[in-house]
C-alpha cells in the first residue's frame, strides 16, 4: 500500500510538474529534511547555492517567490533558534567583533527606518534588506555552530568544490558557442533565471572579448565570488597536509584563476593578488615565486597583451569603464557631502540631481548609511584582520588552525581590496556575495575562538 501510494504520488509529480521541476522538488525535500537535522548540512547547502545557483528561486509563488538562498538562510536560523529554545545549545557566543557587528546592524535598521522619509515603503527593497540582515547575522550563526577543526575543514572542502564547479562552468560557457551558452542557461528559467541579456562583453560591445559569467550571470559578481574561493583554495593547496588531494586542489585553483581572468574584472584580480601576496609573505614563500612567474607570463605572452593593455588603460583612466567609475565617484561624493552622517537610506534620494549607485562598496555604504555606517563596516574588517594576524602570530608552526586562519583572513582582505572597485560585498541586489563575505568572516573568527580555547585549556 505504501509503495503503491508513493508510486502514485511520484507519477503525479512527474506528470503534473514535468521531470525537471519534479526531480528538483524531490531533491529539495530531501535536502530540506537534512538541513532541519543539522546546521552543518545547512551551511553546505548555502555554500553550494551561493556558488552554483545564486539567483535560483522557487518555481511557484507563496504570496511572493522566495529564492533558494532565502529558504536556506531561514532554515539555518530556524534550526539554530530551535536549539537555543529547546536547550540543546546553552551558550550564545559573540566574539571580540560582536559589539561592532551589533552596532552596525542596529545602525542599518535605524537608517532603513530613517530613509522612509525620502520614499514610500517598497516591498522588494524591504525584503532585500531583511535578506541583508540575515546575511550579516550569518557571522553569529557560524561562530556558534562551527566549534571544531573537523567542522571547519568540512565547510572548507565544500567551498573549494563548489567554487571549482562555478569556475568550471564559467570556463565551459566561455569557450562553447554563444548560442549553446544561452540555450543552457535559459533552461534555468524554471528557477526564475534571466533569459535575456545573458552574455556580457567588455564595455557592452559585442566586438570586444566576451566575459565569463558561469551561473553568476554578472561577470563582476563571478569575479567577486572567485576572490573568496581562489584565495581559500590556493591557501589549502600550499598547506601541509592539504584537506583534499593536492592534484585536485591544483586543478581547481587553476580553473578558478582562469575563470577570474576571463571575467576581465580588474578589481577582483587585484583583490586576489593582494590576498595571496599577504599569505606568501606570512607563511608560504614558494607562493611568491608562483605569483611572480604568473605576472611575468601575463606581461610576456602574446595572448594576454589585451589584458595588460586594459590594466594600463584603467590605471591611466583612458577606458570607458574607468571614466564612468570616475563619474560615479564624483557623483557619490556630491551625495555624501549633502548627507554625510546618515546617508539617504535604501529607498532612493530626496534630490533629483543625485542618485545612489557607485562601483565602490565603501562609497555605496556612505551613500546609503552615511559615513557612520561605512566607517563601522570598514572598522569591522580592519579589526577582524588584526585579530586574525595576532592569533596567527601566537600559533606554533604547522598548527592545524594555521591554514584556516590564513585562508579566511586573506579572503576578507582580498574582498576589502576588491571592494574599492566593486559594490557586491554589501549590495541589496547581490545577497549571495554579501552572505559569502560574512560567512567567510565567521569561519575565520571560529578558527580564532578555537585557538583561544586551546590556549586557555589546562595543560
Amino acid at each position: 500500500m505504501v509503495i503503491a501510494s508513493a508510486g502514485l504520488l511520484t507519477g503525479a509529480l512527474f506528470g503534473g510538474l514535468g521531470p525537471i521541476i519534479a526531480v528538483g522538488l524531490i531533491g529539495a525535500l530531501v535536502v530540506g529534511v537534512l538541513m532541519l537535522r543539522s546546521t552543518q548540512v545547512g551551511l553546505f547547502v548555502l555554500v553550494t547555492l551561493i556558488c552554483l545557483l545564486p539567483y535560483g528561486a522557487l518555481p511557484f509563488k507563496i504570496g511572493f517567490r522566495p529564492n533558494f538562498l532565502d529558504v536556506a538562510l531561514v532554515a539555518l536560523f530556524a534550526v539554530w533558534f530551535l536549539r537555543l529554545i529547546t536547550g540543546w545549545q546553552h551558550t550564545f557566543e559573540t566574539s571580540p567583533l560582536g559589539m561592532l557587528l551589533f552596532a552596525f546592524l542596529g545602525w542599518a535598521v535605524f537608517i532603513f527606518i530613517f530613509g522612509l522619509r525620502y520614499g514610500g515603503l517598497n516591498v522588494t527593497v524591504a525584503r532585500n534588506f531583511a535578506e541583508i540582515l540575515l546575511a550579516v547575522s550569518l557571522f553569529f550563526l557560524v561562530i556558534n555552530q562551527v566549534k571544531n577543526i573537523r567542522q571547519l575543514n568540512q565547510i572548507s572542502r565544500v567551498i573549494i568544490l563548489a567554487g571549482g564547479g562555478a569556475a568550471a562552468l564559467g570556463i565551459i560557457f566561455y569557450f562553447i558557442p554563444a548560442d549553446w551558452t544561452i540555450r543552457i542557461l535559459s533552461m534555468l528559467r524554471v528557477f526564475q533565471y534571466p533569459t535575456e541579456g545573458i552574455l556580457h562583453y567588455i564595455e557592452d560591445d559585442p566586438e570586444q572579448p566576451m566575459r565569463a559569467i558561469s551561473t553568476s550571470i554578472d561577470p563582476n559578481a563571478l569575479g567577486g565570488l572567485m576572490v573568496f574561493v581562489t584565495i581559500i583554495t590556493v591557501t589549502h593547496l600550499f598547506s601541509s597536509p592539504p584537506i583534499l588531494p593536492r592534484r585536485y586542489l591544483l586543478v581547481m585553483a587553476g580553473m578558478m584563476v582562469l575563470a577570474l581572468y576571463f571575467t576581465f574584472s580588474r578589481g577582483s584580480l587585484l583583490g586576489v593578488v593582494a590576498g595571496l601576496g599577504v599569505i606568501s609573505l606570512l607563511r608560504y614563500r614558494k607562493l611568491m615565486g608562483v605569483i611572480l612567474v604568473a605576472v611575468a607570463l601575463v606581461f610576456l605572452l602574446p595572448q594576454t597583451q589585451f589584458y595588460v593593455e586594459r590594466f594600463a588603460e584603467g590605471i591611466r583612466g583612458e577606458d570607458l569603464a574607468t571614466q564612468m567609475r570616475f563619474g560615479e565617484y564624483k557623483d557619490a561624493f556630491d551625495l555624501i557631502g549633502r548627507y554625510p552622517l546618515t546617508g539617504v537610506g535604501f529607498f532612493g534620494t530626496p534630490d533629483i540631481d543625485v542618485y545612489v549607485g557607485v562601483s565602490n562598496v565603501y562609497l555605496l555604504l556612505a551613500q546609503q548609511m552615511g559615513l557612520i555606517g561605512a566607517g563601522l563596516y570598514a572598522i569591522i574588517g580592519l579589526v577582524y584582520l588584526v585579530i586574525i594576524f595576532v592569533t596567527l602570530h601566537r600559533l606554533p608552526a604547522r598548527h592545524p588552525l594555521e591554514t584556516p586562519l590564513l585562508a579566511y583572513g586573506a579572503a576578507i582582505l582580498g574582498a576589502m581590496v576588491g571592494g574599492q572597485f566593486d559594490h557586491f560585498y554589501f549590495n541589496l541586489t547581490f545577497i549571495h556575495i554579501v552572505a559569502l563575505y560574512w560567512l567567510t568572516m565567521g569561519l575565520g573568527m571560529s578558527a580564532v575562538l578555537m585557538a583561544r580555547r586551546q590556549h586557555d585549556a589546562p595543560g
